[in-house]
């Protein structure tokens, strides 16, 4: 893994850590709700950092009082702690008015980074632009990158959006990501590097070059991960669902299968010529920290 730490006062792109032929390491986050939980974020933070990550992200909420902490929490991660950061940034609720208000303040807090999505509605909604907004991440990404010198990440689904109805039509708008701007491709969480493999490859043959990062949760309970795979349409393979569902009684039994089954994901992505692993953290680092020495990924 890539090791650099580029002055603190200096805008850092993620796009400059794709220079190695080593795979980028990187963990998500999510602004807290109360001093406990950015406690417990903070420690994570500082137990994930011997592993030298390229950079970490920081989910988004629509609203003030959420924007804001985002962009707090991207500012000291990147100002104070010294790890490259980026924001996520999604089309609800926002004029591109208010948009480009907080791609200012990020810039002006030496933010470089935006992961542009289109985002999710309220629970039992559908989505509906803000009249004086954007539609699609499509047109949302042409935005962020025009309006400072930002490196734009997207979002990619290995195994289709859920509310995509073809994979060819999904991976053609992924391609009009990408030509809109995008610098990366962060993907969903998935568990069949095989779905990985053949929509990685199926994305190359449209003509998607950019660098293509796999999303990885580890698997710590079987509740949290059918919860998980629910709200983002993922699977779970059948040998591990059956695997997890006949140690459910024991929840150290079925933590250590699913992070063995984490454990060589990740050694088969890396093996088979991986970008970069993005690790869905939950705020949380035992697991990950667990996975990276295993793997030695601080090299």
């Amino acid at each position: 893994m890539s090791n650099s730490q580029p002055a603190p006062d200096k805008k850092w792109r993620i796009d400059q850590a794709f220079n190695t032929h080593k795979a980028t390491l990187s963990f998500e986050f999510f602004p807290p709700k109360d001093d406990a939980g950015y406690e417990q974020l903070f420690h994570a933070i500082e137990e994930l950092r011997p592993l030298s990550p390229d950079y970490v992200s920081v989910t988004y909420r629509p609203g003030g009082s959420s924007r804001d902490k985002t962009l707090q929490l991207v500012s000291r991660i990147q100002n104070k702690l010294s790890i490259r950061a980026m924001a996520h940034l999604t089309c609800v609720g926002h004029s591109r008015e208010e948009i480009g208000e907080f791609l200012d303040r990020l810039w002006a807090n030496g933010i470089a980074n935006v992961l542009a999505l289109r985002g999710d509605p309220p629970a039992g909604e559908h989505f509906t632009p803000h009249e004086n907004g954007f539609h699609y991440a499509s047109e949302l990404a042409p935005f962020v990158r025009a309006r400072h010198d930002f490196c734009v990440a997207v979002a990619g689904y290995p195994e289709g959006h859920p509310q995509c109805l073809n994979r060819t039509r999904d991976l053609e708008m992924l391609k009009l990501k990408v030509d809109q701007g995008a610098s990366l491709v962060i993907t969903q969480l998935f568990f069949d590097n095989d779905d990985f493999y053949h929509w990685r490859d199926a994305a190359r043959k449209m003509g998607i070059t950019v660098p293509i990062i796999a999303g990885i949760m580890p698997i710590l309970s079987a509740t949290q991960i059918k919860r998980m795979v629910m709200m983002c349409g993922a699977k779970i393979p059948h040998p591990l669902l059956v695997k997890l569902e006949s140690l459910e009684n024991d929840a150290a039994a079925v933590r250590a299968a699913g992070m063995e089954h984490t454990l060589h994901q990740c050694q088969d992505l890396l093996k088979n010529g991986v970008d970069g692993l993005h690790f869905y953290t939950l705020n949380k680092s035992t697991a990950t920290a667990e996975i990276g020495r295993e793997l030695d990924l601080k090299k």
